[in-house]
């Protein structure tokens, strides 16, 4: 194989035989022969098939003079029955997976057998929970946020597992949420603090209850570890009361360790680490408390300690600590001040939600909708505050599609996720089970959305090609949105999908076979005369 020794003597003589057989094969005698023995063998088929085909025409033709009318009876129901089965499974499967099974099937497994060219898949969607905006362009609609009004895990989503039995929250959710917890509340140094230490292993267990037991080891070891009550206040405390009890112990403690991070954060990169680490925790624990208050009715105090968290701490605006505010102002009916948010926030440069668009819309709305009547509207035309009222609903409508159905009582609401997908059906239920009551407030408001919504559509015909104020639609939305939202939701699709051709040819030879069947079953005799005919 190298080239260095001798070859074998035995592939050297095999080498040499098969020379000698090709020069003979190449005389003209050799192709003579072998055009002879090709003659004979067309000229046999030639005459021979034919008669095999007429003796197995004549076998069929018996065969089928001899069945019976129970035969064909049996035939076409257990023909309609198979059918029938098939066109069960492709309609579940398209409305759990949103694509044909048999078509799913025929492209992965079947065109690379019969010579087809295998399209290569699209890279699979990285749902990457975080607040930065820098991978915009790489994969703009496969972000998912945090949820900035996710509810308590044990006063509020346990809660409804004991009553319902549901699992409110799915697996791929929480996992995000735990990935969050380990970025948040951990850091290098914890290695140094034997309830870190505790704490950063408690963060990583799944069973809740092992959670729960390691923060109170976290505690034996400490009483000032902040993050261990962070841990009792959200998935031990049954009710916002006893939540809130935890979360004052924490703002104590992490009070204290972020002033001891503040005077050394200078010393080394490992202090710097450990000052972030207090900071995420401190802003936590203040937010929380903000939405306890929320939650218990002090609406006035909950609006203080979110203006004073967003000033005493500017540059985590990432945290859409801003959405908590202005739907908290909207509970006052503080409507000159959530214009003020809005229009610090609701700008081109920042990232947009459906908080946002469907607030504008909401405070638009409001100035014309307690007098807005489509017949008037009609015969008149619209006044400019209206104009600017129905741009603003199309707006809205245009960045997330899934709303107006959960406002308009369209659809069921179920608890929102943890975790949020931006234009996504799981922002949508998050926005309108917090904001349903403020639309359904101002009088008019769900009438003026009711009769303009739809117009969107007509402007972004093909949204997942162009949008008409914001990016085209993202195509992943409905993928991650099944990982979001528990399984018995029914995820709201746009654009909606058209059935598959499969169920249209299963759902024909089902109801074919079926008339068959029953045609057999009435008049036996006629269908047997028709079958062999």
């Amino acid at each position: 194989g190298g080239g260095r020794g001798p070859p074998c003597p035995g592939a050297a003589s095999a080498f040499r035989r098969w020379e000698q057989l090709r020069r003979r094969a190449a005389t003209p005698w050799a192709r003579g022969l072998l055009a002879v023995v090709a003659g004979l063998g067309l000229l046999y088929a030639v005459l021979r098939v034919p008669v095999r085909l007429r003796d197995g025409l004549a076998a069929v033709t018996v065969f089928l003079s001899t069945l019976t009318p129970k035969f064909y009876f049996a035939l076409t129901v257990t023909s309609s029955f198979i059918s029938g089965l098939i066109f069960v499974f492709e309609w579940w499967h398209f409305r759990k997976y949103g694509t044909s099974f048999i078509e799913q099937v025929s492209v992965s497994h079947l065109r690379p057998l019969i010579g087809g060219a295998e399209s290569s898949p699209p890279a699979p969607a990285a749902f990457s929970a975080g607040e930065n905006e820098t991978s915009r362009q790489n994969m703009p609609e496969c972000k998912v946020w945090r949820n900035p009004l996710n509810l308590f895990r044990g006063a509020e989503y346990s809660r409804y597992m004991w009553v319902t039995g549901k699992e409110p929250l799915t697996y791929y959710d929480m996992n995000l949420s735990a990935q969050d917890h380990q970025t948040f509340f951990t850091c290098d140094t914890d290695a140094l603090r034997p309830s870190d230490t505790v704490m950063q292993k408690a963060w990583r267990e799944r069973n809740p209850q092992a959670r729960i037991k390691a923060a109170y080891q976290a505690l034996e070891l400490n009483n000032d570890c902040a993050t261990a009550y962070v841990l009792l206040a959200e998935e031990e405390a049954t009710t916002i009361v006893d939540a809130e009890k935890y979360f004052k112990q924490a703002l104590k403690a992490g009070e204290i360790i972020y002033r001891k991070s503040q005077n050394c954060h200078s010393q080394s990169p490992q202090h710097e680490a450990q000052l972030r680490r207090d900071t995420n925790v401190l802003v936590y624990v203040k937010r929380r408390l903000a939405m306890c208050a929320r939650k218990l009715g002090r609406i006035r105090e909950a609006v203080k300690m979110m203006r004073d968290l967003m000033k005493e701490f500017p540059l985590l605006s990432m945290l859409n600590i801003h959405e908590n505010l202005l739907e908290a102002l909207l509970e006052l009916q503080a409507y000159a001040d959530v214009q003020a948010v809005l229009a610090k926030y609701d700008d081109i440069s920042l990232p947009k939600s459906a908080a946002i668009c469907y607030t504008a819309a909401l405070l638009k709305a409001r100035a014309v909708s307690e007098r807005f009547s489509p017949e008037t509207a009609s015969k008149r035309g619209l006044s400019t505050a209206e104009i600017n009222a129905v741009e603003a609903i199309h707006r809205a409508v245009e960045f997330n599609p899934h709303v107006p159905k959960y406002l308009l009582e369209m659809k069921s609401l179920v608890l929102p996720p943890e975790h949020i997908l931006k234009r996504g059906d799981s922002e949508a239920v998050a926005y309108a089970f917090f904001h349903l009551q403020h639309w359904k407030r101002i009088e008019g408001a769900l009438n003026l959305l009711h009769c303009t919504w739809e117009g969107t559509f007509r402007m972004i015909p093909y949204p997942l090609e162009k949008g008409h104020l914001f990016y085209p639609y993202p195509s992943c939305t409905e993928t991650a949105d099944r990982e979001l939202l528990p399984t018995f939701h029914e995820v709201s699709v746009y654009p909606q999908k058209e059935l598959p051709f499969f169920i249209h040819f299963t759902a024909g030879l089902c109801s074919f076979s079926a008339m068959l069947a029953l045609l057999t079953h009435q008049f036996p005799e006629l269908m047997v005369i028709f079958a062999k005919a």
